[in-house]
C-alpha cells in the first residue's frame, strides 16, 4: 500500500517503521523543521547533548520504547542516572523518590495518615480493575480512602498542578491509577537527549525507503467516493491508499471534516490542558543540594508546577558548562501564560528562584527559551474509555492516533510508540 502518515512525533515514526517492515511504501508529513513532535529538542552551539522543549524522561518499566530501542540496536544508547526527587513543607524540600525516603517525609506525620497513605498506595500498584475506578472522581475516591489530610497534603496540590481548578475535581480514578501503575522511579534519557534519537530513527527510516517531508504542513484529508483513493492536499496533493494522522483531536477534526458528526463530537468534546515552559541556562548551579526534581504545590506560591534541574541528571559539561533549568506548567490555553512575552514571564518567574537557592541572581540566566503548546496532558473526565475515538475512523482508509487514546495510560513517548504501533497493526488488517 502507498501510505501517508502525518505528524513525525514517535507515533507518527513507530508506524512508520512497522509498515515499511512489512513493504508498504510510507511518506511522513510534518509541519515543522525537525521530526520529534513534543518530544523535540533544540541545540546551542558548544553542547554536546540537545534539550527537549518540553521536558521528557522514560521510565524503566517503559517496555514499548524500549523495546522499540532494542530493536534498532540503541539499548546501549539509553542512560538510567539516579536522580533525586524532592517534595516541598512548610518552605523545606525532603526527597521523596523511594518507599525509605516516603516513609521518612514529615508532612504525614507518624499516624494514620502515613498507613493510609502506604496502603492506598499499595493498593492502587497491586490492583488491575482500572474500569472500576474511572467511575469515580480522584477527589472523591481519595478523600475516601486516603483520608481527608493525606488527599489535601499529597493527592490534590499534583492534581491541581496538573489540571487546573476548572479539571481537578473532575479527572477520574484511572488516571492516578495509571501513573502509580505503570512508573518507576529509575529514570532514563538518550545519548545525546531526545532529537538525537529522533534524528537516528528518521535517519534509518529513510535508509529504510521512508520519505520524510518537512515543512510540509497538510491542510485537508479527502476520500473519492467512487475511487476510495485518498488525497492528502499540501503543495502536492498525492494520492494515498490509507492516511494516518498523529496530530491533536482539534487538528483532526479540522483536517478530515467529512468525518461523520458523531466522530467529530468526540472529537471535539475531548478535553485537555496546554503547556507552558520556560528553560534557563544557568551560569551556576541552582540546587547547591543536586536536587533534580521538584514538585510544587501553587498554593505555596509557585508560579509554576514543576522546576527541573536537567543538569542534576546530565552533566553540564554536555551542555558546554551550561547548567539547564526547567519552568514548567499545565494550563488552559486561555490562561494568561499563553500571552504574556517571555520577558513578562520571567519577571514572574525568576524572583521565586531565591526559594531553590537564596544565592541566587538573574545576572546567573546565560540565556532562555519559551515554548508553548495547547495541547498537551489529555483531560479524563469520568468513564472516559467510553468516550475514546476509534483509531480506525469511519471514513474507509483514514486513522487516528494520539496521546488522548492511550487512556487509561498517560500521555508520554513509550505510549505513543505503543499507539502508533496499534495503528499500524490495524492498517494492515493484523488487528481487530
Amino acid at each position: 500500500m502507498k501510505i501517508a502518515i502525518i505528524g513525525s512525533g514517535f507515533s507518527g515514526m513507530a508506524a512508520a517503521y512497522d509498515l515499511t517492515k512489512a513493504g508498504h511504501q510510507v511518506t511522513i508529513f510534518e509541519a515543522a523543521d525537525h521530526v520529534g513532535g513534543l518530544a523535540g529538542g533544540f541545540k546551542e552551539p558548544g553542547w554536546e547533548w540537545s534539550v527537549e522543549k518540553f521536558y521528557h524522561h522514560w521510565f524503566a518499566s517503559d517496555k514499548h520504547m524500549l523495546g522499540l530501542i532494542k530493536e534498532l540496536g540503541w539499548e546501549q544508547k539509553v542512560l538510567f542516572p539516579r536522580p533525586l526527587t524532592v517534595m516541598y513543607h512548610n518552605g523545606k524540600f525532603y526527597p521523596f523518590d523511594s518507599i525509605v525516603k516516603m516513609a521518612l517525609f514529615p508532612g504525614l506525620g507518624w499516624g494514620v495518615n502515613k498507613v493510609r497513605f502506604g496502603f492506598v498506595g499499595l493498593f492502587l500498584r497491586l490492583t488491575n480493575a482500572w474500569k472500576a475506578l474511572e467511575k469515580y472522581t480522584v477527589d472523591e475516591w481519595l478523600r475516601k480512602w486516603a483520608g481527608e489530610k493525606v488527599y489535601k497534603l499529597m493527592w490534590e496540590p499534583l492534581v491541581i498542578g496538573k489540571f487546573g481548578e476548572r479539571y481537578y475535581k473532575q479527572v477520574n480514578m484511572a488516571w492516578m491509577w495509571a501513573r502509580l501503575k505503570a512508573r518507576s522511579t529509575r529514570l532514563g534519557t538518550f545519548e545525546g537527549g531526545f532529537q538525537n534519537f529522533a534524528d537516528l530513527f528518521a535517519g534509518r527510516l529513510r535508509d529504510m525507503g521512508v520519505e520524510i517531508q518537512l515543512q510540509a504542513p497538510v491542510t485537508l484529508i479527502e476520500r473519492d467516493t467512487e475511487s476510495g483513493a485518498l488525497t492528502v492536499h499540501n503543495e502536492t496533493g498525492k494520492v494515498y491508499d490509507k492516511v494516518l494522522v498523529t496530530l491533536s483531536p482539534e487538528a483532526m477534526s479540522r483536517l478530515v471534516p467529512s468525518l461523520p458528526e458523531a466522530y467529530l463530537h468526540g472529537l471535539r468534546n475531548l478535553k485537555s490542558m496546554g503547556a507552558v515552559v520556560i528553560t534557563l541556562a544557568l551560569k551556576h548551579r541552582l540546587s547547591e543540594e543536586g536536587y533534580y526534581w521538584y514538585n510544587l504545590p501553587k498554593s505555596a506560591g509557585f508560579p509554576f508546577l514543576a522546576l527541573v534541574e536537567h543538569t542534576n541528571f546530565v552533566p553540564a559539561n554536555k551542555f558546554g558548562g551550561d547548567h539547564i533549568v526547567y519552568m514548567g506548567d499545565y494550563l488552559e490555553p486561555e490562561h494568561e501564560f499563553f500571552r504574556l512575552s517571555q520577558e513578562e514571564l520571567l519577571e514572574r518567574f525568576l524572583p521565586v528562584l531565591k526559594k531553590f537557592n537564596p544565592k541566587f541572581e538573574p545576572e546567573w540566566v546565560r540565556k532562555a527559551w519559551l515554548f508553548r503548546t495547547a495541547y498537551a496532558q489529555p483531560v479524563p473526565l469520568l468513564n472516559h474509555s467510553q468516550n475514546i475515538p476509534n483509531i480506525q475512523t469511519p471514513v474507509e482508509g483514514i486513522y487516528f492516533a494520539s496521546m488522548s487514546q492511550v487512556y487509561p495510560w498517560d500521555r508520554g513517548t513509550n505510549y505513543a510508540v505503543e499507539i502508533g504501533r496499534r495503528a499500524a497493526r490495524l492498517m494492515m488488517g493484523n488487528e481487530q
